[in-house]
């Protein structure tokens, strides 16, 4: 399954045949816990097809669109190859499925589009990183969160300096072997000094740098090297990803285990998150009173739609129900989900992103205010 980006939100959010169906579950990545899983997200899928026949589908119609769900449930392989969250989004025509580094509560929403806010702040960098650990002899990319790491497959990048050149400069015949793990290799033949080691591992980093390209576009979470100190700045030179951390985790990773990484990476990234996130906090509290903050949903929808926010806060689990009514430019709010009706955090939240706002999904603690969403407006 593809890496969650900014990307898939925004095809998420695109307009889709109505009823849409979005399922989140907080899912495990060791037995016995991944035993449960499919039965919870069967129980999903039953209270799914409840809502949807209560929005006026026929029971065919129904079944048809959850079919690709419910093929799940016999996948064993699916189930026992999990992270810390599953989202599956179903419309007419429509599947997706996403195994997510963060944790999810138990979520379903069927409506007119996809509900999209609980992964926010993975495609949005907010929460999620990526952990890119370097040698000679392995190069492997994990994908974290708060809670663990996770190794993704790199099919499009060479695993070790020896098949990144091998099949470079056949006139040269460039050999080499490898000491212990994490010490320079030796090379024989044409120029073995200082210089020609550190072109050819600028070349091997170029070639990673080209399957991480294509893998992580359009992704904007922050990414964090590990490995011995001296490859950081050739690495750095052959880098085009535009959120590489300048800190780095120093030594040889071949020798650290995936969870001393994980809590590494986490004490370099867990400041930079929470930093974000209180800066924005205090400048809501510096502009409250101006008419510039607000807490009001009737107000803040439209002015998302219209490009007035700037920055969004939305309480990580809060839902708010309603419409908007598009041609009268208003907001009306409902207490409970109804067919017809939306989570208009989720509105907010969409059209917030699609304008170029600043969003942040806080926990309801992390709040500027004791309400379940915050806007400061540009105007």
């Amino acid at each position: 399954m593809a890496i969650f980006s900014l990307d898939a939100l925004v095809t998420l959010t695109a307009s889709v045949p109505s009823p849409a169906v979005s399922i989140y579950l907080p899912t495990h990545r060791a037995v016995p816990e991944t035993l449960q899983d499919p039965i919870r997200f069967k129980n999903l899928l039953r209270a799914a097809e409840e809502r949807v026949l209560a929005a006026g589908a026929r029971a065919s119609e129904a079944r048809s669109l959850l079919a690709p769900a419910v093929d799940l449930l016999g996948d064993s392989h699916f189930w026992t190859h999990q992270r810390d969250g599953l989202a599956v989004f179903a419309a007419p025509g429509v599947f997706r499925r996403y195994r997510v580094p963060i944790r999810l509560d138990e979520t379903l929403v069927v409506s007119h589009r996809f509900h999209v806010k609980p992964l926010v702040p993975l495609a949005t960098g907010d929460s999620g990183f990526f952990l890119l650990t370097l040698s000679q002899n392995q190069v492997r990319l994990f994908e974290g969160s708060r809670g663990a790491l996770a190794e993704l497959e790199l099919e499009a990048v060479p695993p070790s300096l020896a098949e990144a050149l091998k099949y470079d400069d056949p006139q040269k015949q460039l050999q080499y072997h490898t000491g212990a793990p994490g010490r320079a290799a030796m090379f024989h033949g044409q120029g073995t000094g200082i210089d020609e080691h550190k072109d050819n591992l600028l070349r091997f980093f170029r070639k990673v740098d080209a399957g991480l390209h294509e893998l992580l576009r359009g992704r904007r979470a922050p990414l964090v090297l590990a490995g011995v100190e001296y490859l950081f700045p050739i690495y750095r030179e052959a880098n085009r990803y535009p959120h590489l951390l300048d800190e780095g985790i120093a030594g040889n990773p071949e020798r650290v285990s995936i969870p001393a990484l994980h809590a590494q990476a986490w004490s370099l990234l867990e400041p930079r998150f929470t930093r974000a996130q209180e800066d924005a906090v205090a400048r809501y509290r510096q502009l409250a009173g101006t008419g510039k903050t607000s807490t009001d949903v009737t107000r803040i929808v439209p002015a998302t739609l219209h490009g007035r926010v700037e920055v969004l806060f939305a309480a990580r689990t809060a839902q708010q129900w309603g419409t908007y009514d598009p041609a009268a430019d208003r907001v009306h709010l409902g207490s409970e989900a109804q067919p017809g009706r939306e989570d208009l955090l989720d509105l907010a939240v969409v059209q917030a992103l699609i304008r170029g706002a600043t969003v942040h999904i806080a926990e309801p603690a992390r709040m500027p205010e004791p309400a379940p969403v915050a806007a400061i407006f540009r105007y």
